[in-house]
């Protein structure tokens, strides 16, 4: 599937064999809250998550995005676009894709920092709205909104 019209990049299924590739990207992305390995190895493996990413005409992983539904509720658990990629739709791509393969009957919820201006503009955009706020969430002990979107069905 490609990330929008005429676009250089393709959305694919991630597996254990981009285990690597996401490692690098997640180290980018969110250099103080990059998940650890072993967290790493249970979303590419872990039955029921939505595990899909963004490649490009090379084939290298530019994006991620996993979702699963834990307790009644669809969770966004991560999205990631290497910093060289962004602002050219992968984000909104990924996003849409994941929110595609979770069940529409249930909300759809995820975290962001709250001085994460460009995700808290996607998640807007897609549809989002802060409903509450975790304190110390991150490493660093900085809070996390927490946003979701309604269910679809």
């Amino acid at each position: 599937m490609k990330a929008a019209k005429d676009s250089p990049y393709t959305i694919k299924r991630a597996t254990l064999r981009d285990l690597l590739a996401l490692r690098r990207l997640e180290r980018e992305a969110f250099p103080q809250d990059a998940w650890p390995l072993p967290d790493l190895i249970a979303v590419l493996l872990w039955p029921g998550v939505v595990r899909l990413k963004a490649v490009d005409e090379a084939g290298r992983m530019v994006g991620f995005v996993a979702g699963e539904v834990r307790h009644g509720v669809a969770w966004i658990a991560t999205l990631a676009v290497a910093q060289a990629h962004r602002r050219q739709g992968i984000g909104r791509a990924l996003l849409a894709a994941c929110e595609a393969r979770l069940p529409p009957d249930k909300p759809i919820r995820l975290a962001v920092r709250p001085e994460n201006a460009p995700a808290l503009h996607l998640y807007r955009h897609a549809g989002y709205r802060v409903i509450g706020r975790w304190p110390r969430y991150y490493v660093d002990r900085s809070d996390a909104l927490v946003m979701e979107k309604p269910a679809r069905a």
